[in-house]
C-alpha cells in the first residue's frame, strides 16, 4: 500500500522502479492498469501520472489502442545508451578537471579494489554498487544537475533489467582493468587521456561486445 507521505505521484513511480529493479516488471511486460492500480490501493490517475514520467525517461512504452509495456532492452537500445553515456561522462569528466583532487582519485582505486574483490567473491550486488560508486566519484564533482540526472536514468535502464544472478567475469575484469588505467592517468593529471578512455574504451560498446 503506498503512504502519502510524499505526492502520490512520486511514491508510485519510486513503486513501479522498485518492481522494475526487482524484476517483478520484466522488460517487454505488458501491464494490467486497473490490476496495477488495484494493488496498489490508488486510482488510475496518479498510476498515469507516474507512466507518463516513466515513458519520458524511457522505462515504459505508452500506446493508445494496446495499453503499456514496460519497454525492451534490445540490442540497439544497449548500443544507444553506451553512446549517449560516452559522450555524458567524457564531458562531465573534463568538466570537474580542476576538482579531481588526490584523495578523489585515491578514493576511485579503493572502490575499484573493492570491485576486484566482490569479483572475486562472485558478489555481483557488492560490484555493481562498488562499480557505480566509481564513477560517482568524479561524476558527483559536476554541480551540472541535468547532466548527472540524465546520466543516473541512462544507467538505471542499462543496470536495472539485467540485474540477474551471475555475471561475466571476464567482462567485469576487463572493466576493472580500464578503471585502472583511468586512475594512473588522472594520478599523472592528464584528464583528458582519462576521458578519452572512458569515450573511447570503457563506454564503447564494440570493446565490450565480444563479452
Amino acid at each position: 500500500m503506498i503512504t502519502r507521505i510524499r505526492s502520490l505521484r512520486e511514491e508510485v513511480y519510486e513503486h513501479l522502479r522498485a518492481l522494475m529493479h526487482e524484476r517483478r516488471l520484466r522488460p517487454g511486460d505488458e501491464l494490467d492498469l486497473n490490476a496495477l492500480a488495484a494493488s496498489i490501493g490508488i486510482s488510475r490517475t496518479p498510476l498515469r501520472d507516474a507512466l507518463l514520467r516513466l515513458e519520458c525517461e524511457g522505462f515504459v512504452e505508452i500506446h493508445n489502442r494496446r495499453g503499456v509495456r514496460v519497454t525492451p532492452l534490445t540490442l540497439k537500445r544497449i548500443r544507444d545508451i553506451y553512446e549517449i553515456l560516452a559522450g555524458l561522462e567524457s564531458t562531465a569528466l573534463r568538466s570537474v578537471a580542476e576538482r579531481v583532487t588526490p584523495g578523489a582519485v585515491e578514493r576511485m582505486d579503493e572502490l575499484n579494489q573493492e570491485m576486484r574483490r566482490a569479483l572475486d567473491a562472485g558478489d555481483f550486488a557488492r560490484f555493481y554498487d562498488a562499480n557505480l560508486a566509481f564513477h560517482g566519484a568524479y561524476l558527483h564533482l559536476s554541480d551540472n544537475e541535468e547532466l548527472l540526472h540524465r546520466i543516473h536514468t541512462l544507467k538505471q535502464r542499462l543496470y536495472d533489467f539485467p540485474r540477474l544472478p551471475g555475471f561475466v567475469p571476464e567482462w567485469e575484469r576487463a572493466s576493472i582493468e580500464e578503471h585502472q588505467a583511468m586512475i594512473r592517468a588522472l594520478q599523472g593529471e592528464r584528464v583528458d587521456e582519462a576521458a578519452d578512455l572512458l569515450r573511447d574504451v570503457h563506454w564503447n560498446y564494440n570493446y565490450q561486445e565480444p563479452f
